[in-house]
Parts: structure tokens; C-alpha cells; sequence
């Protein structure tokens, strides 16, 4: 199969300093990526280029043949880290408001995803636990039909129940052979078992990567174990 994500010699830097050093990527079309590193390791950067919201200082990025930006709108859809909606909303206006922006957003979907991830569409943005809003914004994301699914660290300081709602929705949200999710995260245990392919990022620079599971069995520890001695 085909890389649908390229990405050759990636640089990004602000004023003096390299987010991103080089980064080569090759990602097919139907599978879970695990983008892993600490804080500051480059990882939201290397997402905003994906989506098109940044531009690299060198190197090149192609989803599907395209070079992020309007080519790719319809293709990539960007679940960024933080909130980027309105105050005055509640969750009903905020899926009003990506139906308005978005000619894939699936109705339908949104309104399973309302009770996969138990939402009161009447509920205001403003009265959102920090898990209620992260389900929310993962809701809005994977009721796209895209076909790659860019998640900026979806369980970084959420309660129990709202990460296994959130692994749940992202599961549930995959649809094997045709799209492909990035998860960009540092807390790797709860998460690392829905991971086909890994990379381990470190002050912008690419690792280590390769699937999961051989990994595993190569080196006789799970994926969070790695990251912890490959990114000591």
C-alpha cells in the first residue's frame, strides 16, 4: 500500500529556536499512529503543519499527493490541544457550528457520538468539565468524514472515565482502510493498544518509529516502557 502521509525533511523554526529537525514521515492510508513525546518535543508542530495551519521552514509535507492547506480541507480533520470555541455556545451550537463550516460533518454521527460520550446537547460550553470538554471537541472532529484524524493530546489531564470514553470514541470513530488517525500524547499506557504504528519524537527530531507490535516483541516491553528509555 501507498503512503497517504509524507512527510521529507520537515524543519520548522521560531525566531532561534527548532521545533521540528528534519522529520521524515510515511504513513498509509488505515492506521492508528501513536506520535509520542514530552512536552516540547515538537509534536503539536508537526500537527499544525499536517493540517495546514503552519508553514514548515524547510522540507515537504503531502497528504494524498497534496500539500497541506484548502487541497486538503476536505481530507484532514484537526482536533487541536485547548479550547477554540465560542463562550457563549452550548454543545449544540458548537455541532451547529462545524455543520455550518464543514460539508462532511456527519449529522448522524454526531448525534451517536452525543451518546457514546454522554453529552447534553442543551449543556453551555462555559459548565464543561475539562474531560466533558475534550469528549466534545473529539465528537466535533470524528464527525467528519475525513480520512486522517489529527488528535493534539486528547487525554492529557482528563479524569478516568472521560479517557475511556475518549479511547472508546476514537475506536469507534476509525474506519479500517479508509482513514487514519494521529495521536500525538505522552501518556502512553491506557492508550498504546489501539496503536498500529509509533513515533517516538524528541526536540523535533523523529526517534525512533515502526508498528507497535513488532516493536513489543523485538524488545520484550510494552510501547510506554520504550518511551520511557528511548526518551529518558
Amino acid at each position: 500500500m501507498s503512503d497517504f502521509l509524507k512527510a521529507v525533511n520537515l524543519k520548522k523554526r521560531y525566531s532561534s529556536k527548532w521545533a521540528l529537525r528534519g522529520v521524515d514521515l510515511n504513513i498509509e492510508k488505515g492506521r492508528i499512529v501513536g506520535l509520542l513525546g514530552h512536552n516540547g518535543s515538537g509534536k503539536s508542530t508537526l500537527l499544525k503543519i499536517i493540517a495546514g495551519l503552519l508553514k514548515p521552514t524547510e522540507g515537504e509535507v503531502l497528504i494524498d499527493g497534496k500539500r497541506p492547506g484548502l487541497a486538503t480541507k476536505g481530507i484532514v480533520s484537526f482536533m487541536p490541544e485547548g479550547s477554540h470555541l465560542y463562550k457563549w455556545m452550548r454543545i449544540k451550537d458548537a455541532i451547529s457550528f462545524y455543520r455550518e463550516m464543514f460539508d462532511d460533518f456527519n449529522g448522524d454521527k454526531a448525534e451517536d457520538y452525543l451518546k457514546l460520550m454522554a453529552l447534553n446537547p442543551e449543556d453551555k460550553i462555559t459548565s464543561l468539565s475539562r474531560g466533558m470538554m475534550e469528549r466534545l471537541k473529539l465528537l466535533l472532529v470524528l464527525s467528519r468524514n475525513a480520512e486522517i484524524y489529527l488528535l493534539d493530546e486528547p487525554l492529557s489531564g482528563i479524569d478516568p472515565l472521560s479517557r475511556d470514553k475518549i479511547i472508546t470514541g476514537i475506536l469507534e470513530g476509525y474506519r479500517e482502510g479508509e482513514s487514519s488517525i494521529i495521536i500525538s500524547t505522552h501518556m502512553v499506557s491506557e492508550i498504546e493498544k489501539i496503536f498500529d504504528e509509533v513515533i517516538f519524537l524528541d526536540h523535533g527530531e523523529v526517534m525512533m518509529s515502526g508498528n507497535a507490535d513488532e516493536m513489543r516483541d523485538q524488545r520484550g516491553k510494552s510501547i510506554e516502557d520504550i518511551f520511557k528509555e528511548v526518551l529518558q
